[in-house]
């Protein structure tokens, strides 16, 4: 009996502690690889706005505004979970103020009513942050209240739609600046004109969401073409990738929990912890350097530059193609 556990404790001492330890450091160096946000100004007197405020790197993001004295807008579409957000983070953050309020992505008369709201209360806002985002397995065929493909409808089109309507508020409030959280993935992504309702289906290239993809690269286009549109008027855009986190993205996917288990030393490595990744958001949204430099995507804190070439006419026409289907191209006629 003793011999066994001198056995075991030497397997612990010799193999698993070094192999744990050597995890531990090479995380420590990939931390430190991924960048922080160094802006520590005071945010009192500014008004933010976060789609999907309630979990994950959006929690994270009103976490670190609500220290810097920010008045945050917690765009969440589960109230219930908006709170609970709100008495974790009253646990260690005193200052700031978090005001929930109802948003469901997946509506597009939901974020008109959200917006109507916040244009009645709130006479400025200096930066507004679309975060939030779903990752659905595209063999679901998933589609938004509307009938748009879900990745398309609610990772893209809803939020055009909501930072045109907030879009008088930004530039009355200038400096301002949007904020879009998109992913390194935009560069897999293709935008399909005939698919937005996802009525083709699409190619699955091993464990590819080509759906998620897309929408990515529409919100990085959306950028482009927006800058474009608000150059000289003091809002500035800028669109980022996080990186891989730990958050609930992909609670819709459905992964064998050995799968986790074989993952686990590449996952230790690479993903991020959802206030890690919620530093390039920050650092978009408050970094003064970045004043009047629109159009930029960043990630780790830093400049990021892809060999992807962006049509510039494909923006142009996502951005009318968005219009039409949100009713922006008929609202602008009739008035």
């Amino acid at each position: 009996m003793g011999e066994k556990v001198e056995k075991m404790v030497s397997v612990v001492l010799y193999v698993f502690f070094p192999v744990l330890l050597t995890i531990g450091i090479l995380r420590k160096y990939r931390a430190r690889q991924w960048g922080q946000c160094k802006s520590i100004s005071s945010l009192q007197g500014k008004v933010f706005l976060v789609t999907g405020a309630n979990s994950g790197i959006g929690k994270e993001t009103v976490r670190n505004l609500a220290r810097r004295k920010a008045r945050i807008i917690m765009a969440c579409r589960d109230m219930n979970n908006a709170k609970s957000a709100i008495e974790e983070i009253r646990r260690d953050v005193a200052s700031g103020e978090l005001i929930p309020m109802h948003l469901d992505l997946s509506s597009l008369s939901s974020v008109r009513q959200f917006a109507e709201e916040v244009l009645k209360d709130f006479p400025q806002i200096h930066v507004l942050i679309n975060n939030a985002g779903v990752y659905v397995p595209v063999q679901e065929n998933r589609k938004t209240k509307d009938g748009f493909e879900i990745h398309f409808g609610v990772n893209h089109l809803s939020h055009f739609l909501l930072t045109n309507l907030l879009l008088p508020r930004l530039k009355e409030s200038a400096p301002s600046r949007i904020v879009n959280v998109s992913s390194t993935l935009y560069q897999k992504g293709e935008i399909e004109f005939d698919n937005l309702r996802g009525e083709k289906g699409f190619p699955i290239k091993g464990r590819q969401n080509p759906g998620y993809n897309n929408s990515k690269l529409a919100n990085v286009l959306f950028t482009k073409e927006l800058a474009q549109r608000l150059d000289g008027t003091g809002v500035d855009v800028y669109v980022l990738c996080p990186g891989f986190a730990y958050t609930g993205l992909f609670r819709y996917t459905h992964i064998k929990w050995y799968y986790y288990i074989l993952a686990t030393p590449v996952l230790l490595y690479f993903m991020r912890s959802a206030s890690q990744a919620a530093q390039t958001v920050l650092h978009c949204a408050t970094e003064e350097s970045l004043e009047g430099q629109s159009g930029l995507m960043y990630r780790d804190c830093s400049l990021f530059t892809s060999d992807k070439i962006l049509d510039p006419d494909k923006a142009a026409k996502l951005w009318a193609v968005s219009e039409e289907l949100c009713g922006l191209k008929t609202e602008t006629l009739s008035n």
